[in-house]
């Protein structure tokens, strides 16, 4: 009888044949695709790139959109980027963490370019080295409720919509622990900007979200109801902002939850799109009235948020408050650059559309002062003030208080990726997807907040004492000079002549 021999196994061999079938299979689905891939390009006719060169032009796009997380890396340098750079970035980034802001060898800034702030310092500055605490300033004195704070550094409009849960939640923590006010910005009241019992200052958007009643309209039931929390302090009505002046906020359908279109009163799931302006507002004279009712009803601070586009806006304003009264005038007033952001605008409203703060914010001082109505109307800047420089500069030119987005959103982790807009947001600021809201920790980053806002104000208070002004709102434009064109640099009183805290 025939003795059958045992067939032996090697698993090595097994296993090298199975993947090299495999990748067989792979070579042959990926020419099979790139077959098709090539058919594809060359017959259709909407991109010339790929019809030209099939397949391997797709390629262009692959890296045109991989250059928007790796120019800031790899490419720019540390002043090139817009809209911020390396260095704002970085400095915002230490200051949040509290860590040491020097630096060593030298500047990197380019101290001749153009509209380049210096600040004058001191021959002999005091030899105390404490820097003191500025003065507290009221808003709205002669309300029932006045706002009083000694902090000049604050966080600007982000709505609950356009931001996460999270996100909301570290600003509302944060701005408690430094002791400065919270925007809720136009998307309504939520749950999140209570929970860290913080100052609130109440956006009224032109949609009115919040406290709209069925049909869109302000509702005066809803207004009472807000102001009877302690934690909303202020009311700001919002005629437009920097980045999109003259057009209307956009919240993308993805981002309507459940949640924020019952705090906003909105469809779930449908872009929401709010009006050009307020539509009981299409005059000063309306404006006025919709102050004092607010006011009336809520007893709080009113004013309102704009972008100036012309000296006759500022005119007429003036003109019907002294015509009604000092009383009838807003009780501040929040001036926002053209080089304000958003997380959705048209570039075309975005880069030449209002005017920069630099000329918006001293002509609204400059027209208050001659008015007399400067102590009766506090003025707010916002639009890009990310650093202490930018901070100190517009209090040089007359601001009362500074607020700032970007450089809390920065606080928060935000890494400049240009995602806003689509839901993608990488740090979880501005997306909705909980798998990436799980990056943001609300508890470590309200505590970055509070690092920011103090730091901050601490850094402006250097520049101040260095300048010889006791306090950061005794800085006048005396204190600070702008390059020019022919890079000799000439005081901003000489420049901006007029001012409510000229030497």
């Amino acid at each position: 009888m025939r003795e059958v021999t045992p067939v032996s196994f090697d698993p090595l061999l097994i296993v090298m044949d199975v993947l090299a079938t495999m990748l067989l299979v792979s070579v042959g689905l990926v020419i099979l695709a790139a077959m098709v891939l090539y058919i594809v390009d060359v017959t259709q006719t909407r991109h010339a790139v790929r019809r030209n060169y099939p397949v391997i032009g797709r390629f262009r796009y692959w890296f045109e959109h991989l250059g928007e997380f790796f120019r800031q890396y790899f490419f720019a340098m540390d002043r090139e980027e817009m809209p911020f750079n390396r260095a704002q970035r970085s400095w915002i980034y230490r200051a949040s963490k509290n860590l040491s802001n020097t630096l060593p060898f030298g500047s990197t800034r380019d101290l001749t370019r153009p509209g380049t702030i210096l600040f004058v310092n001191a021959t002999y500055p005091e030899l105390d080295q404490k820097d003191a605490a500025p003065p507290p300033l009221t808003i709205g004195p002669e309300t029932a409720e006045p706002y009083t704070t000694e902090h000049f550094f604050h966080i600007s409009g982000m709505s609950y919509g356009a931001i996460s849960n999270v996100a909301v939640q570290a600003l509302s923590r944060g701005a408690a622990k430094a002791g400065c006010w919270l925007n809720t910005g136009e998307g309504g009241l939520s749950p999140y900007h209570l929970e860290g019992d913080c100052d609130l200052m109440f956006q009224i958007g032109t949609a009115n979200y919040g406290v709209r009643d069925e049909h869109g309209n302000l509702s005066e039931e809803r207004l009472r109801e807000l102001a009877e929390s302690p934690h909303v302090r202020m009311f700001e009505i919002k005629l437009s902002q920097g980045a999109k002046p003259g057009m209307g906020g956009i919240l993308p359908g993805v981002k309507v939850t459940e949640e924020i279109a019952q705090i906003r009163g909105i469809p779930i799931g449908k872009t929401s799109f709010s009006p050009r302006r307020h539509p009981g507002i299409s005059n000063t004279s309306e404006l006025l009235d919709a102050i004092a009712r607010i006011r009336d009803l809520t007893g709080k601070p009113v004013g309102f948020k704009t972008v100036i586009g012309s000296e006759q806006i500022l005119d007429d304003w003036i003109e019907e408050i002294l015509r009604r009264g000092p009383e009838s005038a807003p009780d501040f007033v929040t001036i926002d650059g053209c080089d304000g952001g958003s997380g959705a605008a048209p570039m075309p409203l975005l880069d030449v559309v209002g005017l920069p703060l630099r000329e918006s914010l001293p002509m609204t001082v400059d027209r208050l002062e001659q008015s007399g109505l400067r102590e009766r109307v506090r003025v707010i800047a916002s639009g890009k003030q990310v650093n202490p420089s930018d901070v100190a500069w517009a209090l040089c030119l007359g601001a009362d208080f500074i607020c700032s987005a970007r450089a809390f959103m920065f606080a928060l982790g935000c890494i400049q990726a240009m995602q806003c807009n689509r839901n993608t947001c990488p740090t979880g600021v501005t997306t909705h997807n909980p798998r990436l809201q799980q990056g943001l920790n609300p508890t470590n980053k309200a505590v970055r907040v509070a690092h920011l806002a103090r730091n901050m104000e601490a850094e402006v208070a250097m520049i101040a004492r260095s300048c010889g002004a006791p306090h950061p709102r005794a800085l006048n434009r005396t204190h600070a000079r702008i390059v020019q064109p022919n890079g000799l640099s000439i005081s901003l009183h000489q420049l901006y002549p007029s001012s409510a805290r000229a030497a």
